[in-house]
């Protein structure tokens, strides 16, 4: 009686000790790593964007809803909101927090030196402050310098093409664009180059926008090339609008634009920079750390062009564009 006493106290003390077993193994499990999205635009047309973005994660091995989660902050194009929307993503102590939609959501994020930071700008991360050098970042924050502003000159060539008759052009700047001295640099020298006049307009409000343009009607330049600056994007219809209404053929920095009616674009490719920087954050969530990984400088560039905002303008693209074009819009 008192052996089978003795072995029943030891099965409760081992059944105890599995039990006891099982839920500190259960404690010990690692939650699942939370990537933090954060843009400044709002979800409609950000389809594409994100599903490169996963799929960068997926040649890490990370997959969305399998080993990791994504929680998405979109600022519905209020770039006021960034810098709230950014600290809730650390205070929810997010494992990395992706920002390849440009400047404003990358300094938005900076404003933790903790979390690690993915980035895709389209400006000097060290003049923006991201990073201490290309090469070696040595902070948190590394990602994907999608290089746009330093294709002002290329873009009026292409403009030129498509528009052969045209001897003046204007060029409408953001003055306060980080890059706008150095652009407006490369355009006049692109400009002199080619042998066209160029006039140069500033916009930093919506309302200078359309001072700008009324200008254009009055003055009737042949052409408009438009600025690198991400205040341009988010005013993508607005540009496009004026620009069919006035019937100016324009050039712009990013597909965004063209997508919406304009004419043509050329730059880097944004999509296969968001796929970039979702593979930076799948190496970040394996253990790597951004002060490690270079600086990614943006190697495919696109050309754009809006079939049908040509008809409507009376262009006929000559054939060397359509041959060259990444993507013709019809």
């Amino acid at each position: 009686m008192q052996f089978d006493h003795l072995k029943r106290r030891e099965f409760i003390a081992l059944l105890g000790g599995a039990t006891a077993w099982r839920f500190t193994a259960r404690a010990q499990q690692p939650a699942t790593p939370v990537i933090g999205l954060l843009d400044f635009r709002s979800p409609d047309g950000m389809t594409e964007r994100v599903r490169v973005f996963r799929q960068g994660l997926k040649e890490t091995d990370i997959l969305e809803g399998e080993n990791a989660v994504i929680e998405y902050r979109w600022a519905e194009n209020q770039i006021d909101r960034l810098p709230a929307l950014a600290a809730d993503l650390a205070r929810r102590q997010v494992a990395v927090i992706a920002v390849p939609g440009g400047p404003a959501s990358a300094l938005a994020a900076k404003a933790t030196s903790t979390i690690p930071i993915v980035f895709g700008v389209n400006e000097d991360p060290v003049r923006l402050g991201l990073v201490a050098s290309l090469a070696r970042p040595g902070g948190n924050a590394t990602g994907i310098n999608i290089v746009t502003g330093e294709l002002e000159a290329k873009r009026l060539e292409l403009l030129h093409e498509l528009v052969p008759r045209a001897t003046r052009v204007a060029v409408l700047i953001n003055p306060t664009a980080p890059n706008a001295e150095r652009m407006l640099r490369d355009v006049e020298s692109a400009a002199r180059a080619i042998g066209l006049q160029i006039q140069v307009l500033n916009a930093r409000t919506s309302h200078e926008i359309d001072a700008a343009f009324a200008t254009f009607g009055r003055e009737r330049p042949d052409a408009l090339l438009v600025g690198t600056d991400a205040f341009f994007s988010f005013r993508r219809v607005h540009l496009a609008n004026l620009a069919s209404r006035h019937a100016i053929p324009a050039a712009y920095a990013t597909r965004e634009i063209t997508e919406v009616g304009g004419l043509m674009s050329y730059g880097s490719n944004i999509q296969d920079a968001w796929r970039q920087a979702g593979i930076y954050t799948g190496r970040i969530l394996k253990g790597a750390k951004p002060a490690d990984l270079p600086v990614v400088q943006a190697a495919k560039f696109e050309l754009v062009l809006n079939h049908q905002t040509a008809r409507t303008l009376g262009l006929e693209i000559p054939p060397t564009l359509l041959a060259t074009a990444d993507e013709v819009i019809e």
